[in-house]
């Protein structure tokens, strides 16, 4: 078949495909005649392709409101994944989402979330990336000056179809003005940057041991990021960025259990707090028990200056007591001394 002699750029988007082109405006009468080329040649085509790939394009869903524009839309589907199609001026777009899970907004309606392909259940993202790929190539191979260019999330990140974990690690160090390229990363200022959590000297490239955001061990090789920052590859796509804190240059021991201290105390205490909320009593002097197996005096922190009490961890703060963070007099430390700052109060008064 021969080329049709059009010149443009098919990209990829947020789980959207896009075309764009670029063409000289004369005249009122030459671009009305190039628009309705544009429409003939690119836009139909569009939608005959999605019908062949067993895609259903029919009328926009908002045309009974926007009946001006509504010649300018369809509204597609095929099976959980949906799509609006659109010509605008010189553009055709198509985004395509899904309405099945990971849907945080209160509507239950994926179509105006963010990182809609992250989002994408992995069936779903598979028949995304089919239907635009197979756009592509026709357009590209249909059209003489058509080009590619990919701006999808994906190919900015670690994972499948985007980039390997050591080629995100090396992007993101030389992207940062800190970058010294004799070192191949940038320059490590002070010992404590580089102190592990045994006290040794963590140096870029070693392996160590660190923990995931579940307080799980994982193995990897450490590369510096900047100040205490360290990112550890852990495989073709894993990748952490932990505190030097955090990293181990020998086996910790105990693998198998997590250290998730800190997750488990603000869970707890949550917990006893909606539990005292609901007036369910017997669950809090459960849950009690269990964050505080010896019945010893608690205490809550009030901070003067911002009115509030300390939350769990000493991480943030809480208006309400209910909510505050619960401390035994060991936890409190200097904190069990008045100042112009804080106070320790019993829970019993607080209450």
């Amino acid at each position: 078949m021969a080329q049709i002699n059009r010149s443009g750029t098919v990209t990829f988007g947020d789980a959207s495909i896009n075309i764009w082109e670029e063409p000289e405006r004369t005249s009122i009468a030459q671009w009305n005649e190039w628009e309705k080329l544009f429409r003939k040649q690119v836009f139909k085509r569009f939608i005959q392709q999605l019908n062949r790939l067993g895609w259903h394009v029919g009328e926009w869903d908002e045309a009974d409101e926007y009946r001006c524009i509504a010649h300018d839309h369809r509204t597609c589907t095929k099976g959980d994944l949906q799509g609006q199609l659109e010509i605008a001026g010189r553009t055709v777009k198509f985004q395509m989402w899904q309405d099945v899970a990971n849907i945080t907004r209160e509507d239950g309606k994926g179509r105006h979330e963010f990182d809609k392909e992250q989002r994408m259940p992995y069936l779903i993202h598979l028949e995304m990336q089919r239907t635009r790929n197979r756009l592509r190539d026709y357009f590209c191979n249909v059209f003489a000056g058509y080009g590619f260019k990919d701006y999808s999330p994906n190919t900015r990140r670690p994972g499948p179809g985007g980039l390997t974990a050591l080629e995100w690690v090396d992007r993101e160090m030389r992207s940062s003005c800190h970058y010294v390229e004799e070192l191949g990363h940038a320059r490590i200022g002070t010992e404590c940057n580089a102190r592990s959590a045994e006290g040794e000297t963590i140096t870029h490239g070693c392996r160590v041991y660190t923990l995931d955001s579940k307080g799980r061990i994982v193995t990897g090789t450490a590369y510096y990021n900047l100040n205490q920052s360290w990112y550890v590859v852990t495989g073709k796509y894993g990748v952490f960025c932990s505190q030097a804190s955090e990293i181990y240059l020998h086996n910790p021991g105990c693998l198998r259990v997590k250290r998730n201290e800190r997750q488990r105390r603000q869970r707890l205490e949550r917990e006893m707090a909606k539990a005292i909320k609901v007036m369910d009593f017997k669950r809090a002097q459960v849950l009690k028990e269990v964050l505080f197996p010896e019945n010893e005096p608690l205490y809550l922190i009030w901070h003067k200056g911002h009115s509030a009490w300390y939350a769990p961890n000493f991480c943030g703060y809480r208006n309400s007591a209910n909510d505050a963070g619960k401390y035994t007099r060991a936890e409190l430390g200097s904190y069990i001394t008045e100042d112009d700052l804080t106070k320790a109060v019993p829970l019993e008064e607080a209450a």
